[in-house]
């Protein structure tokens, strides 16, 4: 993962790079993809830390549905969020989340949907 988020500066760019390493992950499932711990994004993206916990539920979420080892990295509380945080604004919406974000993602204070990582 190091490689791959190594260049981000912005939103725009966290959310190309995350669009791109799943791509890759999906084509070769390799835990070797995910070993490496990327370099913590909030100093750049000052986004309260957002964009890490999300790596690293991204990885475990990666590691536990293609039964992979969970990087060492990724657990924990070094990257979770002290506060929820919603992919929704709506009320109604976030009562669906509360139910179907992954475990991966609600372990970080991360609510998404159930197809989250999904690609068309």
């Amino acid at each position: 993962m190091t490689e791959a988020f190594g260049e981000v500066s912005s939103d725009e760019d966290f959310g190309y790079a995350l669009r791109d390493f799943l791509d890759r992950f999906r084509e070769q499932p390799d835990l070797s993809l995910i070993t490496d711990e990327p370099a913590l994004l909030e100093p750049t993206l000052s986004d309260g830390g957002h964009a890490d916990a999300f790596l690293a539920a991204t990885a475990a979420w990666l590691a536990n549905n293609h039964r992979l080892r969970v990087p060492d990295w990724a657990k924990g509380s070094t990257r979770a969020l002290a506060e929820p945080r919603f992919a929704a604004r709506s009320h109604n919406l976030r009562m669906v989340l509360l139910q179907e974000s992954p475990t991966e993602f609600r372990l970080r204070n991360l609510f998404v949907s159930a197809n989250a990582l999904s690609r068309a």
